[in-house]
């Protein structure tokens, strides 16, 4: 089992693009269409590599949920990096600042982002192939 894919509904697909493409230079885009979602048109983009993806679908309206409140909704999604300092390194060329570290941890290193629709990416490297290191608190 594994997940194939991750939709997020974004103010501006083009925007989205600029981050995502400077977390993964190597994904591209896999297609993309209009279509309409309850009587609203909207274009929609898939941008990944062969297994994995993330689909958007533009003209989404209001606020995504603080994520310092409780509301329910997506907390935040997770990418494991082979080097986390690239993928900062290329982000922040891209305009894009860090939002907070992860816990200093002798067995990983982990990175938050927040894209341009409010949506809180991690990047983790781990520097141990064993679960219950990579795991530990």
């Amino acid at each position: 089992m594994y997940l194939e894919h991750v939709n997020l509904v974004v103010k501006n697909i083009d925007s989205a693009l600029q981050f995502y493409r400077a977390a993964f230079p190597h994904w591209k885009v896999r297609s993309k269409g209009e279509g309409e979602w309850f009587g609203k048109p909207r274009q929609w983009l898939h941008f990944g590599d062969d297994h994995h993806y993330l689909a958007f679908s533009d003209h989404g309206e209001g606020e995504n949920r603080l994520l310092e409140a409780h509301q329910v909704g997506l907390g935040h999604f997770a990418y494991v990096v082979n080097c986390i300092d690239s993928v900062v390194k290329r982000l922040n060329e891209a305009g894009f600042q860090a939002d907070k570290l992860g816990p200093d941890h002798r067995y990983r290193k982990n990175v938050y982002f927040i894209d341009p629709d409010g949506f809180e990416v991690e990047f983790v490297q781990y520097f141990s192939d064993i679960p219950a290191q990579r795991n530990s608190d």
